[in-house]
């Protein structure tokens, strides 16, 4: 059996190393933050994050984790998270929240490497994860805001 380390506890696994990562969190750990939209890895609903990178876990094989640290949306800490969660409850981003832990993930993932991004490197980092409510104004705000926080 492999271990899965989620947000900081190591699990012991019984799964296919083929299973997608997404379902084990969602179905073996009952960690259900992380949302199913699309299973093709072009909606984002699934962002996590490997070792502080963002992946979709609808793609990302059991078996293709190793050792990596997963984080879900129940997971996140640290200052830039907390920059991201604020800037959103501050600007109400929300709409239906579907989508919302995935367009957090990808944010913190943009925003751990890059401190100052523009309107282009939003864009790009956030690209692939699809808000059916169109907040897609209210989340490129909320990013500069958490942005600014962290200045």
């Amino acid at each position: 059996m492999p271990n899965l380390t989620v947000n900081g506890v190591t699990h012991a696994i019984d799964a296919d190393p083929d299973m997608p990562l997404l379902w084990v969190l969602r179905d073996r750990l009952d960690v259900t933050g992380t949302k199913y939209g699309c299973g093709i890895a072009q909606c984002g609903a699934c962002t996590v994050h490997l070792d502080g990178q963002p992946v979709r876990a609808c793609q990302t094989r059991l078996g293709d984790v190793g050792t990596a640290q997963v984080t879900t949306i129940e997971g996140v800490s640290g200052r830039v998270a907390e920059a991201v969660q604020a800037a959103w409850r501050k600007l109400d981003v929300v709409q239906c929240g579907y989508c919302q832990s995935g367009q957090i993930m990808s944010a913190i993932g943009l925003l751990s490497g890059n401190a100052k991004p523009t309107d282009a490197d939003i864009d790009g980092a956030m690209d692939g994860n699809i808000c059916r409510c169109g907040t897609y104004q209210r989340i490129r705000a909320a990013i500069h805001e958490a942005a600014r926080s962290l200045a």
